[in-house]
């Protein structure tokens, strides 16, 4: 389970729900996870932080390993992202594992697309 702090947990479950074409599996006021597959979930927890701010680097990344991962798979997803108004921290480019991009969900947290191993 990957664990991400946000400022507004409802509110960031509409943002990757959308994201990933998913619905949460469990909800509460504060805490909500989406099941990512086998052995793997998206928590949103807020509450933890007062007034997360998108301008404070961060540290880590949330990766969302996209199967096959071919380049014109990752192209049309960053598209996708892009065109729903995500902020885009670095377009796709060759990263020595594969094609990738870089976003940034609306607290700031980072998430890099891919290719699955």
């Amino acid at each position: 389970m990957s664990i991400v702090y946000v400022n507004d947990a409802p509110a960031a479950a509409r943002f990757y729900g959308d994201l990933l074409g998913l619905s949460p599996s469990l909800e509460t006021p504060e805490y909500i996870t989406f099941d990512l597959g086998p052995g793997a979930e998206l928590a949103l927890w807020s509450g933890q932080f007062e007034n997360l701010s998108p301008d404070v680097p961060r540290t880590s990344e949330v990766c969302l390993a996209i199967g096959g991962g071919r380049p014109d798979e990752i192209n049309a997803l960053f598209r996708q992202w892009q065109s729903k108004g995500v902020t885009i921290l670095h377009e796709p480019h060759d990263a020595g594992f594969g094609l990738t991009f870089l976003a940034a969900d609306p607290d700031g947290n980072r998430i890099r697309v891919a290719p699955k191993d």
